[in-house]
Order: structure tokens, then sequence, then C-alpha cells
């Protein structure tokens, strides 16, 4: 017998509520949405007349020095690793028009500086180097020996060869 269990609108929060909760320095997320400045402008593309009098691109900029919610130390790895998304002014820029709402557009903008500036911060995990076998290695000589005899019988014969 399988039981299916649905999951009600009610039991599941809004995503407006995880964009606008604070999080904790505790986590390893940062959120700088309450540092992000926003700017609209006329969206392109399709959509008529609606496109022509509507205002529903947005531009968020981040001004990256004067943020008070990175260390000294995360502000160099954002400068280095996001340096052709920041502009001359020092502001990481990040534009959405891909949404028919400016709403819709404007929490994608901050969903993307979030994810920018997280995957910059986050230090890349170090490899660890490992050793072939020594039965790997055997079987990796063993195949290139078998491939240049199967090369060398494919050679012309040549009377003054042997």
């Amino acid at each position: 017998m399988v039981i299916l269990v649905a999951i009600r609108p009610a039991d599941r929060m809004p995503d407006s509520y995880y964009l606008s909760r604070p999080i904790t320095k505790s986590r390893t997320m940062i959120n700088v949405s309450s540092e992000i400045r926003f700017q609209t402008t006329r969206s392109g593309g399709k959509g008529g007349q609606n496109v022509n009098k509507v205002e529903t691109a947005v531009i968020g900029s981040l001004m990256i020095e004067t943020s008070s919610l990175l260390t000294d130390e995360q502000k160099a790895i954002i400068k280095e690793k996001l340096s052709n998304r920041i502009t001359s002014d020092g502001y990481l820029q990040v534009k959405s028009q891909v949404h028919r709402t400016q709403l819709a557009n404007k929490e994608e903008v901050v969903e993307k500086i979030n994810q920018l500036v997280n995957d910059a911060v986050r230090k890349k995990k170090l490899r660890i180097p490992t050793r072939m076998s020594k039965a790997s290695k055997e079987r990796r000589l063993e195949s290139k020996k078998k491939q240049s005899e199967t090369k060398s019988g494919r050679r012309k014969f040549r009377p003054g060869e042997y």
C-alpha cells in the first residue's frame, strides 16, 4: 500500500518570507539584501505597448567597499573574483528583466546578488592528491603495449627493415 502525502500551501512559507529574513552570522550564507540599491528601467523584448510604458526591468547595485555585512577579507575576495561584474565606481551590478513584474525581477536581483557574493566568499575544497595503485599502473602499461602491437601490425612490410 502506497500512501501519498500532499503538502498544503499553508504548511509552506511564501518565497518572500525567505528573502526578507535576515540571516545570522552563524550561518555560512550572507544576505546583503538590506544594502542593495535598486533602479528600474524599461524592459526590452516582446510585450507590445506594455513594454513601452512600464518599467519592469530592475538593476540592483551593491557597494562592496561600504558594506557593513562583509569583512575586509571578504571584500577583497569578492573584488578579486567578481572583478568583471564590478563597475569602476565599485558597485556590483546585476540586472533582471526575465519576469513581467517589477517585484519578481527585484526578488531575482536580490537572489542573484546573494548567490554571487556567497559563491565568491565560499572557500573551495582542497583536492587531496591520490596515488595510482600498482595494479592500475600495470593495467595501463598493458593496454599501451596491446595498442602498440595493434598499430605496429598495421604497418606495411618493407624487405629492408627485417
